[in-house]
């Protein structure tokens, strides 16, 4: 028998308009699995119970027909995103105290738009790394496979959709950390267009690099979310693109991009790495697909090459400069002070000496791929990682592992072209291998329709790991790497 937790976002949502679910009865439903499996898959660092009750009594009172495609339906904020009156650590030990004053702009539009937050989700230290596994939280597992990482600095997010522990969740990716959590745990994760999607009130933009974005198992619940979250704000450094008719949730059901050229590749950017043969397997099984669809799929080289990395190594040191208390600098973990050792080395004039660079460079590789309407890569170098495998080494060493771990997603942080990670492979003993499916800078509405096109051609992509069915975590086995639960 189907449990609440089985149906997508859209579909509780559909439930609660029917009359056949209620919003309290859905996040007491979601609240009992975080409970019991939150901390085995190392989902979230704050849990707001009260919170939830009180807005999902909100949520229930207002008439079936003012709700949008997503009230009611519980969710998760990034421990990244200030959120008022809840504790927001930024993954660090450093913050594990702070409270912010004010919400983001997108915890406002989620709010309004009737979701409902179960609290604060599992993030790397000031989002600087692939993985999250901080001093705040347990770390962030893959609930396909426990001993593996659920990536970062989403990762919470991601352990916590892939769970069945919020359908749909909000998270932010500046080099990857959306798409990467995704591709690790099967899932569907967006980085919109630069701009697409408000960084407010606080911050500046950081060189245009972050955007919060959605995460969720189906590109219809991602894309519902993201026209919650695509609204525009006065003051934005970057000008939004306009939204399609319809929305992204119309684009996503029509599925219906017309036909496109697409762009095929799978050379490394940011580094000279070898590429697994499963990550290979995933872009050659998207290609058919996408062909089968009556699209023209052609041989690109890739936009840019590992000369990239120094420049976008640089920008990387800087944005770890998040102010920090002096009296707790000793608090943070030793990838983020090498981080922003080396930032305090880099002088201004070199920083916009790589910015300039850098930006010369996209242009150079957009002509490269001139006459694509879409890009088709890995997501990553290789399928998954333990969890352990980067933090364990020397920091200088994480860090380069981590490039080479992941030499594809940042670069379209760079450009600002909208990409998403796609569920599309499985390695031999069953676990997520992902694509990015990259589109036109503010053409999100057709990479979202390619995108679930790909989908149906798939038979669809909510899929669940074993720990899907457990009840509590007595029935998980951690030391074995794979989660099992009774059925």
């Amino acid at each position: 028998m189907a449990e609440p937790h089985d149906l997508t976002a859209l579909e509780q949502a559909a439930a609660m308009r029917r009359g056949e679910l209620s919003s309290v009865e859905l996040v007491e439903h979601h609240l009992r699995r975080v409970d019991a499996l939150g901390d085995t898959v190392g989902a979230f660092v704050t849990v707001t119970p009260e919170r939830a009750r009180a807005a999902a009594r909100a949520a229930d009172a207002v008439p079936a027909d003012e709700r949008g495609p997503l009230h009611g339906v519980p969710t998760a904020i990034k421990d990244l995103t200030l959120t008022a009156g809840v504790r927001t650590t930024f993954g660090s030990a450093a913050f594990a105290d702070f409270v912010p004053p004010v919400d983001a702009d997108v915890v406002r539009f989620m709010a309004a738009a009737g979701l409902v937050s179960l609290g604060k989700t599992t993030t790397s230290e000031l989002g600087c790394s692939l993985y999250s596994e901080g001093l705040v939280a347990p770390p962030a597992r893959n609930p396909w496979g426990l001993g593996y990482t659920a990536g970062g600095s989403s990762g919470g997010a991601a352990a916590a959709v892939a769970a069945g522990l919020v359908p749909v969740a909000q998270g932010s990716d500046g080099g990857g950390s959306l798409r990467i959590p995704a591709s690790l745990c099967g899932l569907v994760g967006y980085k919109p267009s630069r701009g697409l999607v408000s960084g407010g009130p606080l911050g500046f933009g950081a060189f245009g690099l972050p955007s919060n974005g959605p995460l969720g198992r189906t590109v219809a619940d991602v894309a519902a979310l993201l026209d919650v979250l695509a609204q525009p704000v006065p003051g934005e450094p970057y000008l939004p693109p306009a939204a399609p008719a319809g929305g992204y949730l119309g684009a996503a059901r029509d599925a219906a991009p017309g036909r496109l050229r697409i762009g095929r590749f799978t050379t490394p950017m940011l580094a000279d790495e070898p590429v697994h043969p499963d990550c290979v397997a995933a872009v050659d099984r998207a290609a058919e697909l996408l062909t089968a669809a009556g699209h023209e799929v052609v041989e690109v080289p890739a936009p840019l090459g590992p000369e990239a990395w120094p420049l976008f190594e640089t920008i990387w040191y800087v944005l770890a400069l998040t102010p920090v208390p002096p009296e707790r600098e000793s608090e943070l973990l030793p990838l983020t002070r090498f981080l922003r050792a080396r930032a305090s080395a880099v002088g201004v004039g070199q920083l916009m000496a790589a910015l300039g660079e850098l930006q010369a460079q996209v242009r150079r590789g957009v002509h490269r791929t001139a006459g694509c309407d879409l890009l088709l890569c890995p997501a990553l170098a290789a399928p998954q990682a333990p969890v352990g495998a980067f933090a364990a080494l020397d920091p200088g060493e994480d860090f380069d592992r981590q490039r080479r771990f992941s030499p594809y997603c940042a670069i379209f942080n760079v450009t600002g072209d909208p990409s998403v990670s796609l569920p599309l492979g499985r390695t031999g003993d069953g676990l997520p291998v992902g694509v990015l499916l990259t589109g036109r800078y503010g053409d999100d509405r057709t990479l979202i329709a390619t995108a679930a096109q790909l989908e149906h051609a798939c038979g669809g992509w909510d899929q669940h790991p074993a720990i899907w069915r457990a009840v509590d975590s007595a029935n998980v086995n951690i030391t074995s790497g794979v989660g099992r639960s009774s059925s």
